[in-house]
């Protein structure tokens, strides 16, 4: 990581919705057209990881309209023979739970804007994924990640052993994000211009 400069975002006294706050008036400032061609560089560098490449199971996700388009990664997993898992959300538990998927007629909207594995799609142990790309409001190179503040995902992540991705636009990087006690960090970051180890152990 040597030579990276984060992005240079200021953080302010507030915390983590100031944070917020910053990076989605960045993310407003890109276009679509840039924001298609962020998504489809930022496939190609994952696709010559050793870590996806090796991956039998995996859980994507859907993006919502502010974070990359990673939706090419489920038709190549899927065609690779790959384990392809999403989160679903548990509305009786309150949690996020994976789920298997053969193809994209098997993902429904979910409850909070994103397309998930429909009901009758098989539940998959989180200690089954070897990989897990994971969106976020921001990251910093340390592997801490800003979500949206429900808490959903980090409960999800902390149930998965195997490696754990950050996939954001360059300007989600950021110079160092709070962490609380419930925080689970990734293992590496995906941007559309590089591929970043966190130096967290997976």
């Amino acid at each position: 990581m040597k030579g990276v400069k984060p992005c240079a975002i200021e953080m302010e006294s507030s915390g983590k919705a100031a944070l917020r706050a910053q990076v989605r008036a960045q993310l407003r400032a890109l276009g679509p057209e840039l924001r298609a061609a962020s998504s489809l560089q930022l496939c190609e560098i994952i696709r010559s990881q050793p870590v996806w490449q090796r991956a039998a199971a995996v859980l994507l996700f859907s993006p919502l309209a502010d974070e990359p388009d990673i939706s090419a990664l489920l038709d190549d997993a899927l065609s690779q023979r790959k384990v392809v898992c999403l989160p679903r959300f548990d509305a009786a538990q309150g949690v996020y739970s994976a789920a298997q998927v053969s193809n994209r007629a098997d993902l429904a909207p979910g409850r909070f804007g994103a397309l998930e594995p429909h009901e009758g799609c098989p539940a998959v142990s989180l200690k089954h994924l070897d990989l897990a790309l994971v969106p976020g409001i921001a990251f910093d190179l340390a592997g801490r990640r800003l979500g949206r503040g429900k808490g959903f995902y980090d409960r999800l992540l902390a149930g998965v052993p195997g490696h754990k991705c950050g996939v954001a636009f360059d300007a989600q990087i950021v110079a160092e994000i709070p962490v609380e006690p419930h925080d689970v960090r990734v293992n590496s970051i995906l941007t559309p211009t590089r591929w970043l180890e966190c130096g967290v152990e997976g």
